[in-house]
């Protein structure tokens, strides 16, 4: 056959159902296969879009996640999407197309090269040289996009090569089950956790799995040892449980970080380095229990005594299975953290002021969507009050990036958020800087005819630069912007368009929103002057009484 169509053949036997992408002239073989195919092409206006949202599918369903570009100018344009991936650990793959490489007639014109651009960025790269390669090569791209650690992979498929016939057949997946941990190393955490007397659980991004946010539960449940999470490990476990003691949206100085003081053994449970620090270690303070997928990676923040390396459900199951409840273990001062902490969370909810105060938005984005509904956050300044405000209840149902922390990654998010679940309520939350970058794919909302609702939280500015600009005593310069009527943006792309003019309006019109077939998008003033005053004074001075 055609090796265009056994490279396709090769992408349905790993399941896959969405390419996203633009393709060139250099993919026409390839879109011909999968014109005819079982794959349904998602034609976006950015490459840079489509890697996000093929990131966010493999991030949702751990199955890898295909976006498709030309050479040149659209291979370029997956650079941010890989590292995205790559350091959220996301499953990706991204195919791209090449000149013939047998014999060019067009000399170097639109040629890079491609391959060795995406290694520093990737598991793995490789172009395609041979027809007869296809099965192997694509086998392996999803063996690793897939493997813990999760991440990018790319394949780049000549022009000439698509076209060439070829005998091979496609190579199925093999079965496969991740090692186990050591027994002797879980004997040692179980005696460290034993022994403590204020143990205390963090959930990180690595914990992130299906089968380890059941483990994680039982775990809980059984124990009773308070838990606390990284931002890319919110929602493993219920944040409105009553052993729930914050999320460490912070590095430093917040409730949750009183409670880790007073802890002498920290269960560490899928820690992972790309994340800001969600405390910092200092020697003999307390034990740190690395519990992951792979070996910690030691910094000067980060040097657990004790690691229990393999199968993360697994390690998280049978320590539940060998500990008990100890009568000495002593959580009161957590217990304590814990009522302060829900006592601050809840003091701006109602704030009326327009435009809106952070807190007040968190909550009522909280509100309007149901337990399993999806935020799929952008980045911006907003992102350290959703993750530290908002509750999440179930894996991935607040999608925020704290690895890459790239911005225009929010609508494309949800728009892959609402294809994995077309029957869940999905808001994107934007920026105006973010949104901007990659508002042009509200056409794409439109034309797939997705129920999905954008928040453009304006305030005129890059307003995370320009906070950190005034914490280092600079004077405001480069960051103010103006924007365009978002409103009547939306409607020149067939959405809908809300502008609320108090507080108080903005909840109905968000129900509204997400109870009407069709995309919307609602404008938000929002306002930030309390940034300093509540995340570097407030929540210290508060926190340091208890």
């Amino acid at each position: 056959m055609k090796a265009s169509d056994l490279f396709v053949k090769a992408l349905e036997a790993e399941g896959v159902e969405y390419v996203f992408g633009i393709p060139g002239e250099e993919n026409l073989d390839l879109l011909e296969s999968l014109r005819t195919s079982s794959i349904r092409l998602i034609l976006t206006r950015h490459e840079q879009a489509a890697g996000f949202m093929a990131a966010t599918y493999g991030r949702l369903t751990g199955k890898a996640g295909v976006c498709l570009a030309t050479l040149g100018p659209g291979a370029t344009n997956f650079v941010t999407a890989a590292a995205y991936a790559q350091l959220g650990a996301m499953p990706m793959l991204m195919l791209t197309g090449q000149k013939p490489i047998k014999a060019s007639k067009q000399g170097h014109f639109q040629i890079v090269d491609v391959v060795d651009m995406m290694r520093p960025l990737t598991k793995y790269t490789r172009q395609i040289v041979s027809a007869d390669n296809i099965p192997a090569r694509v086998r392996e791209a999803f063996r690793q996009a897939e493997e813990e650690r999760p991440g990018a992979t790319h394949l780049e498929l000549p022009e000439d090569i698509a076209h060439d016939q070829t005998d091979a057949m496609v190579i199925p997946a093999s079965y496969v089950r991740r090692p186990l941990a050591d027994e002797k190393a879980i004997a040692r955490a179980v005696d460290a956790i034993t022994n403590a007397n204020r143990p205390l659980l963090m959930v990180g991004a690595g914990a992130n799995r299906k089968t380890s946010s059941k483990m994680l539960n039982e775990f809980v449940e059984k124990l009773g040892i308070p838990f606390f999470t990284t931002q890319m490990g919110k929602g493993v476990l219920d944040e409105t449980h009553p052993l729930f003691l914050g999320n460490a949206a912070l590095s430093d100085g917040d409730f949750v970080h009183r409670a880790i003081e007073r802890a002498d053994c920290i269960i560490n449970v899928g820690h992972d380095v790309v994340e800001k620090p969600p405390f910092f270690m200092r020697r003999g303070e307390r034990t740190v229990i690395h519990v992951n997928f792979f070996s910690a990676e030691v910094d000067t923040v980060y040097f657990p005594q004790i690691e229990v390396i393999g199968d993360v459900a697994n390690s998280v199951w049978r320590l539940k299975q060998r500990l008990e409840r100890q009568a000495h273990w002593n959580f009161e001062y957590f217990d304590h953290v814990r009522e302060h902490l829900n006592r601050h969370l809840s003091m701006h909810a109602g704030d009326g002021r327009f435009p809106m105060h952070p807190v007040r938005l968190v909550a009522d984005t909280r509100k309007a969507l149901e337990a399993d509904g999806i935020a799929a956050l952008d980045n911006g300044m907003y992102k350290l009050w959703y993750a530290r405000y908002y509750r999440s209840m179930h894996p991935n149902t607040l999608l925020l990036d704290n690895a890459l922390a790239t911005m225009g990654a929010g609508l494309p998010s949800a728009i892959a958020a609402k294809m994995v679940y077309p029957q869940r309520k999905v808001v994107a939350v934007c920026g105006d800087g973010g949104f901007m970058m990659n508002s042009q794919e509200l056409e794409t909302a439109v034309r797939l005819d997705l129920n999905l609702t954008v928040l453009v939280l304006r305030d005129d500015a890059f307003g995370m630069i320009k906070w950190k600009q005034a914490n280092m005593k600079f004077p405001t310069f480069g960051m103010d912007m103006t924007n365009p009527d978002f409103v009547k943006y939306a409607e020149s792309y067939g959405a809908r368009g809300y502008r609320p003019a108090s507080a108080d309006e903005f909840l109905p019109i968000l129900q509204k929103t997400l109870e009407e077939p069709g995309v919307d998008l609602i404008e938000v003033p929002v306002d930030y002057s309390d940034n300093d005053r509540i995340l570097n004074r407030e929540i210290r001075e508060l926190s340091a009484q208890i």
